[in-house]
């Protein structure tokens, strides 16, 4: 087929740069055994696992890379650190009122992992505890998952979902497998059928946050969230989509999800190929400043491998080879190989008016996720 002779044909630069992120990660493994990082200080890794920084919503990507790399290596030394990472993130469950929509990103890559790779009960049962939280933030009336608690910015925010939570609804699939309850996934079918209809426009492009009537459902109107305002558009939103919608195809074998995440692909490929294949922050913002958001390319290049995967032969090549491109653009640009430093991935941008050109941990475990299906893991840590 088109895809493995793809894959074939760019083989080496694939073994060769999973080289180079084991060489690095291996180190930075034991030396950042006891920390939740986010982000680097000085080239050193931060540490989110004190205080309220361990209700943040990045808090199980440094885990699950290390469940990514010893499902790829067998380095006991990344299983121990995973571990750590999940016994840290213990001290969460004991607030459960400050839990959000999140809770996918913060445990299914972690504890949901670990359970998949080892068996390992407890960690199935934390999964499934922070699945029963995500489900109980669904507005049966409105037909959404809200995303976050109170208010924001002086609003209050009980109709709100962003487009981020469609990488949270793969913990309810998994959940209702493991339990023969489809309730999860009907909850998980219905928020992604609502951003079908008010995140996805025409075009292919995304809203960030979409504000619901909260006793209909119907949408009110979109927030500039993370992007430049409303009406742009925001890529690393662009990629939580494109990702988001591909696995829901994949749980669920429903082709509506599939042609979504080809109509999102579309518009994202299109974005970044006219940029050398690096995405900005957003895609409808001003020329100046020039920013970049290394993070969106990454996470895009996951979900157009799985599209690739999960197309006739005749449309791999559009999705797969945008893939590559993207990693291999980024990997020439935006990596950091020094073993001095901690990061990998630089140029990540949180959004368009702060935390501009730095690491973040999720581009690191999105290259990595890359990289190693790329190599032909099966584990997806998203899946069931």
């Amino acid at each position: 087929m088109f895809y493995e002779n793809y894959i074939e044909k760019n083989k080496a630069w694939i073994d060769e740069t999973f080289e180079k992120l084991d060489k690095k990660l291996a180190r930075v493994a034991v030396k950042s055994r006891d920390k939740i990082p986010y982000t680097t200080v000085d080239g050193v890794h931060n540490d989110q696992s004190q205080d309220n920084k361990i209700f943040g919503w990045t808090n199980g990507f440094w885990g699950g890379l290390m469940w990514i790399m010893y499902e790829q290596t067998g380095n006991e030394e990344y299983k121990k650190t995973a571990l750590r990472s999940e016994e840290l993130m213990d001290k969460a469950f004991y607030d459960v009122q400050r839990f959000h929509h999140d809770v996918g990103f913060m445990w299914h890559i972690l504890s949901g992992a670990n359970y998949r790779l080892t068996g390992d009960t407890a960690a199935r049962n934390r999964n499934l505890l922070a699945a029963m939280t995500l489900a109980s933030r669904y507005k049966e009336n409105g037909g959404y998952i809200r995303a976050w608690n109170g208010t924001w910015f002086g609003r209050n925010n009980d109709g709100w979902t962003i487009i981020d939570c469609m990488m949270n609804i793969p913990q309810l699939f998994w959940a209702s497998k493991e339990l023969g309850d489809d309730r999860f996934a009907q909850i998980a079918m219905a928020h992604a059928d609502m951003a079908m209809r008010d995140h996805v426009r025409e075009d292919g492009s995304m809203n960030h946050i979409v504000v619901h009537d909260v006793e209909t459902g119907e949408m009110i109107e979109s927030l500039g969230g993370q992007g430049y305002g409303v009406g742009s558009t925001w890529s690393r939103g662009e990629a939580w989509g494109l990702y988001g919608f591909v696995l829901a195809y994949m749980h669920t074998g429903e082709e509506r999800y599939l042609d979504t995440a080809k109509k999102i692909a579309h518009y994202f490929i299109a974005n970044v190929a006219d940029n050398d294949y690096l995405p900005l922050v957003d895609f409808r913002a001003p020329e100046e400043p020039v920013l970049y958001d290394s993070t969106a390319g990454v996470i895009a290049a996951c979900g157009l491998i799985d599209i690739a995967k999960n197309v006739p032969e005749h449309e791999q090549k559009l999705y797969i080879s945008a893939a590559i491109k993207i990693l291999k653009a980024t990997e020439e640009k935006f990596c950091n190989w020094e073993e001095n430093e901690d990061s990998i991935l630089q140029m990540g941008t949180e959004m368009y008016t702060k935390g501009i050109h730095m690491p973040i941990i999720y581009g690191d475990y999105f290259f990595a996720e890359a990289i190693s299906k790329l190599k032909g893991s099966e584990f997806n840590p998203w899946l069931k």
